[in-house]
């Protein structure tokens, strides 16, 4: 007996999926046993779509109700994103008593617990794999893969679009705005890119991996988050004398004290295997209190990348469909997730590295010496490449160890200083690699 299929949203990634479920339909039914069969497309010009060709039963319909009232469709697929109509597209089919399969990592950071409950006590499913990191089963490495281990620190590059970006700058040497403009060019910025450059795309995507990772109930409003828009050439210019390079780093680090976690440029050394993914590639690395080390990588978005993992999805709760599963994993790895607030990042301790832009003055190292001392921060190195432009010079503080909450302190007393072209700039060094 087949299990009925609808998909609501041919985007992208709507039409990378209804790609992979044509034309690797044989494949599909000789692992599953059994069909998925495809019975209606829903999309606002659904008409105008150029589309894979379909079995000629197939139902084009531009209303998403015509999917969850469709008595033959037992899995429906939203892939229309956002957090308005997809929700109520997702609740209204899971109290209609059909499974969900979505990519919508904002929507399921907000309410993925919410849904995760009305499926359960309608006995559906919601599967929710291709919401973070595109083709890389992250989700089924922590849910099922590594569930035996204790997850102790989760490090992710978790946006391409930034990532792109930032190697993009280190290699060309070129300044921001003029790589967002060729990343936009390459399809892989918005024309407005802010869910990416300011960090708010992979901060959905912590909240889903470390719910996963941790079992707590997060918001995104709950992780400390930096955008990349003050990243500069000649960062990378410092950050290569000292070894290291500059990612949006998401972090998810359990201390004795709470859970860290934060979305930020920041610091890794280059020996870091993350240092080694560039372009619009994503990769998670996780270490366990048992297992150590464990590293993923892959496309974090794309058409069919993203499309693999929603077939994924659909083949693994189509056969919960089919045989029954009474002792389904939650899409969230524990069977309740726990309501709790994680740490301030004012209370980490790290090495940082503090940039700054000055008219150069005498005076200017020992005036900020003094404020450093005054917060308890030690001086590590001092940097400073040659530069013409003595109203324009740049230079690069790198401190001990120290709490964050000193480092905000003193930068905004360096702040009040005469000398500065623009406030100082800081990023932590990471040392969990």
């Amino acid at each position: 007996m087949a299990v009925g299929v609808g998909i609501i949203g041919l985007g992208n990634v709507g039409s990378g999926t209804l790609q992979i479920l044509i034309e690797n339909a044989k494949s599909i039914q000789e692992k599953l046993g059994f069909p998925l069969e495809l019975k209606t497309v829903c999309s606002r010009n659904v008409q105008q779509k150029k589309l894979p060709v379909m079995d000629g039963s197939v139902v084009r319909t531009s209303d998403w109700r015509d999917v969850i009232s469709n008595p033959e469709i037992d899995i429906v697929v939203e892939l229309i994103g956002g957090t308005g109509t997809a929700a109520h597209i997702i609740e209204a089919a899971l109290r209609q008593r059909k499974s969900v399969v979505t990519a919508n990592k904002e929507l399921m950071a907000l309410r993925g617990a919410e849904f995760w409950n009305i499926a359960n006590q309608n006995g559906v499913n919601i599967a929710m794999e291709a919401s973070v990191a595109g083709g890389i089963p992250i989700h089924t490495v922590l849910r099922e893969g590594i569930a035996g281990d204790r997850i102790l620190e989760l490090y992710g590059v978790l946006n391409g679009t930034s990532n792109f970006i930032l190697t993009e700058i280190e290699k060309s040497g070129a300044a921001f705005e003029s790589v967002v403009a060729e990343a936009q060019q390459l399809g892989y910025a918005e024309a407005d890119p802010s869910a990416d450059v300011d960090g708010l795309d992979a901060r959905s995507k912590l909240v889903i991996l470390a719910a996963l990772a941790f079992g707590e109930r997060l918001t995104p409003a709950d992780i400390y988050t930096e955008g990349i828009r003050r990243v500069m050439p000649v960062d990378f210019q410092y950050a290569h004398q000292l070894k290291h390079t500059i990612r949006l780093l998401c972090l998810a680090r359990e201390t004795g004290q709470g859970l860290l976690l934060s979305v930020r440029p920041s610091l890794i050394p280059q020996s870091a295997i993350l240092a080694h993914v560039k372009g619009a590639y994503n990769a998670i690395w996780i270490r366990g209190a048992y297992g150590e080390d464990t590293f993923y990588y892959g496309r974090g978005a794309g058409s069919k990348p993203t499309g693999v993992a929603i077939v994924s999805d659909l083949m693994r709760v189509a056969r919960e469909i089919r045989f029954g599963s009474p002792e389904r994993v939650s899409p969230f790895a524990h069977e309740r997730l726990g309501e709790y607030k994680p740490l301030l990042m004012a209370t980490q301790e790290l090495p940082y590295y503090l940039r700054f832009r000055v008219e150069d003055k005498a005076g200017i190292i020992a005036t900020l010496a003094t404020i450093l001392a005054k917060h308890d921060i030690g001086i590590d190195a001092v940097l400073q490449l040659p530069r013409e432009d003595w109203r324009d010079l740049p230079f690069v503080v790198t401190t001990e160890p120290a709490k964050e909450q000193s480092i905000r302190d003193a930068i905004l007393d360096i702040g009040a200083a005469d000398f500065l072209v623009e406030p100082p700039f800081a990023m932590p060094m990471e040392r969990g690699f």
